[in-house]
This record gives structure tokens, C-alpha cells and sequence, in this order.
């Protein structure tokens, strides 16, 4: 058994929503009533991919997963399994015995009504709980969370995103949505227009929102809060200017003068302006660019967000 014990929050966390929000919080209380360290017990791929044998889009990136435990939750440790055949075969009291408790060193689990591990998902919240309690490990089964009667789950705000219903799926993630990233140099086609762009782009792995137009804060250091800039910010393929079909994330923050190339920036979503269209002329654009920059404005002035 490994000397290290741990207090340890059990799922995917992908997008680390509202209902993950609640185990966290939990793993955290417990652990610092046992003075042990708050852990979570993750995997590095989402299991649904190789269990169908189709790709599932993430809502984050695993690093930006961490980041958003760690940042929100104050987890200490963020343990990512491999999700391979092995594990995905793993009988289920397995994965109690010798992997949670026998190499994780798990002293207490937390973890949702769905939650389903094993092969063929064979273990379940009920199981886990009496395993853990025949060992002497404590566990705690957390409630589902609802938003609005709507149950929160990443498949839900994975279609708020696609469907560009932001502010719904901030309230269901509980948190803006987060993309963390270091700057590229892009065609500077922003530059030639009059609005230099922080450009990002949407990892293979990760859904991509709606196309369009968004309110979004850009921090110029991704873990300082107070280095928050707005800005107005287009996700898609820019129709009007580019013709390669890539799909881009370009900012333009407002009132800001300097060069972020090479620099790690986080960048929140919060509202969906419009979507994204050709004009007919760079001047059309431009004119837009303007337009939403003065509505990003007025929605962090209402919101006293900015």
C-alpha cells in the first residue's frame, strides 16, 4: 500500500462544471478535516473514445482541466491515469483494491450517483461505497447538480457551445469557458486592419463554439487575475479576409498596446455577439470590428464585469 494517503474526488472533470464543482468541494473539506491532501483521480483521454471507438470532444484540454481544479477548487494533486485497454478492462473490485487504494494510497473517495468504473462499467457508486467501507475507507456519494432544471453534464454544455449559448454554459460550468494558450504569430491580418489580434487556436481534441463573435477577458499572464484586458474576439475561419478554411481564435483587446508572442494567456468566454460572416468589403468589417468592440464595452460596464 503506498505510504502516501490521499482524500481523492473520482471522474473525468471534463469542463469542470458545476456537478464536478461538488465533489471538489467535498474532497477539499474532507481533506482538510484529515489533514491529508485534496486529490483528484483522473484520466488523460476521455474513456467514451476507446470505449466507442469514437472521438469525443472536450470541453478543455487536460492541462487547462487542472488548471481549472486547481485555480477554483484549490485541489493539491491532480492524478491522471492512462485510459488504455488494461484500465478499460480493469475488473472493477480492482480498481478499488490495488489501484485507488493500493497504489493511489486513497484514505477517503468522493464521487457522483453516475459514476460507473470496471469493465464494462461494471462498478458503481453503491459498490464503492461498500467496498470502501468492508476496507475501512471512507466514502461519499454526491448528488447530482441541476441548473435551471436541467441537470448539469458535459454532454449538455458541450451543445451549449456548439450551439453558441454562452452565458448558459458559464452558468452550468460555474465559471467562464477557459482556453489556456501561448500566443502564435498570425497573418497580422488584424494589424493591417487597425485591431492587432492575440491569436489562439482550438486544440484537435477540444469542441470548437459556435463561430462568431465573442465578449471575452483575455489575462495577459494566465494565472494572474489582476491581468485581465476585454476584448472582442472572433472564433472561425474569417471569411472575409482568409480563404484557407483554418479555424482561429483572435482577440482584440481593447486599449491594449504590446506584444503577448510567446506569452501563456488564458482567455474567457462570456457572451455570443453575432455570428461569424463574409462582408463585402475590409471597410464593412472594420466598421463591425468597431461596433462590437463598443458592445463588449457596454456588456462588461453592465455587467461590472470589465
Amino acid at each position: 500500500m503506498s505510504k502516501k494517503q490521499r482524500v481523492i474526488a473520482l471522474g473525468f472533470f471534463d469542463g469542470v462544471h458545476l456537478g464536478h464543482g461538488a465533489l471538489l468541494r467535498a474532497v477539499k473539506r474532507k481533506a482538510e478535516e484529515l489533514g491529508l491532501p485534496a486529490a483528484v483521480m483522473s484520466f488523460d483521454a476521455h474513456p467514451g473514445t476507446l470505449v466507442s471507438g469514437k472521438a469525443v470532444p472536450m470541453i478543455n484540454t487536460t492541462e487547462d482541466r487542472v488548471w481549472l481544479m486547481q485555480h477554483y477548487y484549490q485541489i493539491d494533486e491532480v492524478l491522471l491515469a492512462h485510459f488504455d485497454e488494461a484500465m478499460m478492462h480493469m475488473p472493477w473490485r480492482s480498481f478499488v483494491t490495488d489501484y485507488l487504494i493500493g497504489t493511489l494510497g486513497a484514505a477517503y473517495v468522493v464521487c457522483g450517483k453516475d459514476f460507473r468504473f470496471g469493465d464494462r462499467g461494471a462498478g458503481d457508486a453503491q459498490r464503492l461505497q461498500d467496498t470502501c467501507a468492508e476496507l475501512g475507507v471512507g466514502c461519499e456519494i454526491v448528488d447530482m447538480v441541476s441548473v435551471d432544471g436541467v441537470q448539469v453534464h458535459s454532454t449538455v454544455i458541450r451543445q451549449l457551445l456548439a450551439e453558441g449559448r454562452m452565458e448558459e454554459a458559464n452558468r452550468c460550468l460555474g465559471h467562464p469557458h477557459t482556453l489556456i494558450q501561448t500566443v502564435n504569430p498570425g497573418k497580422h491580418l488584424g494589424s493591417r486592419l487597425g485591431f492587432p489580434t492575440v491569436n489562439l487556436t482550438i486544440p484537435p481534441e477540444v469542441a470548437v463554439p459556435a463561430y462568431g463573435v465573442y465578449t471575452t477577458k483575455v489575462y495577459l499572464d494566465a494565472d494572474d487575475d489582476a491581468s485581465a484586458q476585454i476584448a472582442v474576439t472572433n472564433v472561425g475561419v474569417r471569411p472575409t479576409v482568409d480563404n484557407s478554411g483554418t479555424v482561429t481564435v483572435e482577440g482584440y483587446i481593447l486599449d491594449f498596446h504590446g506584444n503577448l508572442y510567446g506569452k501563456q494567456v488564458r482567455m474567457e468566454f462570456y457572451s455570443h455577439l453575432r455570428g461569424e460572416r463574409r462582408f463585402d468589403s475590409v471597410e464593412e468589417l472594420t466598421a463591425e470590428v468597431l461596433r462590437n468592440a463598443e458592445q463588449t464595452r457596454q456588456y462588461f460596464a453592465a455587467d461590472r464585469r470589465g
